[in-house]
């Protein structure tokens, strides 16, 4: 770092080093010094790696300002938190933010974070930060089946990277879960417990996840043999009382399932007060299976079996897909799947009571 004397006070003050210093202390053209900075084709590696060592030890920051100017990027990644989503505030959020800022900060970049508060102040949002450059690039979580943030970003030829997928997959580079996967497994345990009628509540149908999660649960039923009950199946349900009121109408039925696999673990914890008001122990009356991971799941009494999410591992392969897009890399690379991680709790166990005898114990209590 340059100093400079005060000629006031005569102490030694830090300035700012420049691209010339960086260029004088290498011998090498301030032209050289730029481009390799900005990895053009043109400069060798081994200069691109002499030059940014240089820059590292002499402490050498580009000018944001200038290097927008320069490059016709921000080095920022934007994302819209929609904060009338029923769960905008949940603690994963924290996590997934903390992922996203994280895997920006690993590669030189920052986050520029809005809200809206509907999905048309979303929409509006984004063509805003779009028109103000405050962003290279989009994050979009929790993907609808048909996006229209998809549509205005295609339209406006900005990167983007989904947080899940969509129907239409062109153009699109994403990072999801199996959540399919997940649920497909989820009848396997409990079908491996000797579970036979099995009831699956699905989270928000405009959600691309919920067709997938769907389709899992079907699979895995049909591959097990298993006849799928269609008054077994609800869906909308992504809160407590959601879950709720959906286990409360399936097992009301004259055949009620002695196993429950939910979508999301906020609809699970909705099926333990239908549980208790019908007197029914969880993981002994009826199992049941969560996905998501919350905290909330490991605070009930059993605590909750479930498949959980590393959300903040997301959100730095979010960060690193975006700005691989936004580099321009092929999009047919930049399409991850992983799976969820099944964490095995109390909630789940062989089936005490057949479906005729769980009927005849609610009976008891109404």
């Amino acid at each position: 770092m340059n100093r400079r004397i005060d000629q006031q006070e005569g102490t030694s003050v830090r300035s700012r080093v420049t691209i010339s210093d960086v260029s004088d202390a290498l011998g090498l053209t301030k032209s050289t010094v730029s481009r390799a900075l900005n990895n053009y084709s043109d400069i060798s590696e081994s200069t691109r790696l002499r030059v940014q060592r240089m820059s590292e030890k002499m402490g050498y920051q580009p000018l944001s300002y200038a290097q927008a100017i320069r490059t016709g990027r921000t080095k920022s990644l934007g994302l819209v938190v929609q904060l009338s989503d029923h769960d905008a505030h949940r603690p994963f959020l924290a996590a997934f933010l903390a992922g996203l800022s994280q895997g920006a900060s690993d590669e030189g970049w920052t986050m520029t974070i809005a809200t809206a508060d509907s999905p048309e102040a979303t929409i509006d949002t984004i063509k805003t930060l779009i028109k103000d450059r405050k962003a290279d690039g989009f994050i979009l979580p929790r993907t609808l089946r048909h996006d229209p943030r998809v549509t205005v970003l295609r339209d406006a030829d900005v990167p983007f990277v989904l947080y899940g997928r969509c129907h239409d997959p062109a153009g699109c580079a994403w990072h999801d879960i199996l959540g399919e996967d997940a649920m497909r497994d989820a009848v396997r345990h409990l079908v491996k417990l000797g579970h036979v009628r099995i009831g699956f509540i699905n989270g928000g149908v405009q959600y691309n996840y919920s067709a997938l999660r769907l389709e899992g649960f079907l699979a895995g039923m049909k591959e097990a043999g298993l006849t799928t009950d269609p008054a077994h199946v609800k869906s909308d349900a992504m809160s407590i009382e959601g879950g709720e009121a959906a286990s409360l109408v399936m097992l009301s039925t004259d055949t009620p399932p002695t196993a429950i696999v939910c979508a999301v673990d906020m609809a699970a914890l909705g099926v333990y007060r239908t549980a208790a008001d019908l007197g029914l122990t969880i993981g002994a009356d009826l199992s049941l299976i969560g996905y998501d991971g919350i905290p909330e799941g490991g605070m009930v009494t059993p605590q909750l079996t479930t498949f959980a999410v590393d959300h903040t591992a997301s959100g730095r392969r979010l960060s690193n897909l975006l700005i691989r897009r936004i580099g321009g890399e092929d999009i047919e690379t930049l399409r991850e799947l992983v799976p969820a991680t099944l964490q095995e709790r109390g909630s789940t166990g062989p089936p005490l009571l057949t479906s005729t005898e769980l009927t005849a114990r609610i009976a008891l209590l109404d």
